[in-house]
């Protein structure tokens, strides 16, 4: 989808998302500067690019908050990662003028066992799973579940043929624990290189993932701050152009690049594209009327109300991801004396 079918998108909607870009990387690289100097206090920024257009921009909002010279970005490949992202994080490191760090995270996760681990419940239910297949998880779609988020195991034969399986939940729980570890070793890797250099962690999630619990806990959800959380998908776009993030990560579909075969975030989590989720989102968010966001959603009232009761079950089941420790009884905090 390309930045005028974004913006047609967005402005012709009765729920427009339009925002004035300059005006919100403002507030954003000012929030940011405020939060490092006199929160955090931290005197640079890290963050992992991944190719994609979240990241991408945290990218550029850091340079103009604390300057190119105080942003590290790192890519943590690893044996499942597509080529395509590395070559797209470098363009945009490039871009802004970052200094960037490669760490290639697979040899960490093969003594981990992630692989291992993965493959293993795979073979519960496909026992000849090995070397030369592929796999992935899907979830079903949304506008056609009677609200039951039941996903399936994608699997590729090395001749190329594919199959789709149900997972009983042990197997499901399993590929996705052993998955986690992948975003939970580059989380470490970007807090080594920001405790080593005195920066604080980005993370990069927009509204629509940070409130749908789209993200590892202790994974890509740990960070010291979170400076597009309160932007939807259409508006991270919006800022992207205005920034000048190139071009073809503007035009790159959003992937989970975590498992074997290619997955869009469509396929795995969301069931629908960002424009139309965006849409839903704000209308549930802002009590506009069913009718009228599937005017602007391109969609019918009942799935509307359907995707709204996604939206929710998601949010009730994934609660425990915002959580913080805890506690038998409140302890006061003294640290701000």
């Amino acid at each position: 989808m390309n930045d005028q079918t974004i913006r047609t998108i967005v402005s012709a909607s009765p729920l427009s998302l339009e925002i004035d870009p300059e005006a919100e990387t403002t507030r954003i690289v000012n929030a940011m500067r405020e939060q490092l100097r006199h929160t955090l206090r931290k005197r640079g920024l890290v963050l992992g690019l991944s190719g994609g257009v979240d990241s991408s921009v945290c990218a550029a909002l850091a340079a103009r908050a604390v300057g190119a010279q105080n942003v590290l970005c790192l890519f943590m490949p690893e044996n499942d990662s597509d080529p395509e992202s590395l070559r797209l994080g470098r363009l945009v490191a490039d871009t802004f003028g970052l200094a960037s760090v490669i760490e290639d995270i697979g040899p960490s996760l093969e003594v981990m066992g992630c692989y291992a681990r993965r493959d293993a419940f795979i073979k519960q239910i496909e026992p000849e799973f090995g070397p030369g297949w592929a796999s992935k998880i899907v979830i079903a779609n949304a506008l056609a579940s009677d609200g039951y988020n039941i996903s399936s195991l994608v699997l590729q034969r090395p001749d190329g043929s594919t199959e789709k399986l149900r997972m009983p939940s042990s197997v499901y729980l399993g590929i996705v624990a052993a998955t986690n570890m992948k975003q939970r070793t580059r989380k470490q890797i970007e807090y080594y290189h920001a405790d080593r250099m005195n920066y604080a962690v980005i993370g990069t999630p927009n509204l629509l993932e940070y409130d749908q619990g789209f993200f590892v806990k202790n994974g890509d959800g740990a960070a010291d701050l979170k400076p597009i959380a309160h932007l939807y998908k259409s508006q991270v776009y919006q800022l992207a152009a205005y920034l000048g993030v190139p071009a073809e990560i503007r035009a790159r579909p959003p992937t989970t690049d975590t498992y074997q075969l290619a997955q869009t975030q469509e396929e795995f989590y969301f069931a629908l594209p960002y424009a139309q989720m965006d849409q839903c989102l704000h209308g549930l968010n802002e009590g506009i009327p069913a009718a009228t966001v599937a005017l602007a959603a391109s969609l019918t009232e009942e799935q509307v109300l359907r995707v709204w009761r996604d939206i929710k079950a998601k949010r009730k089941a994934t609660r425990y991801l915002h959580l913080g420790p805890q506690l038998v009884t409140p302890i006061a905090d003294f640290h701000g004396e």
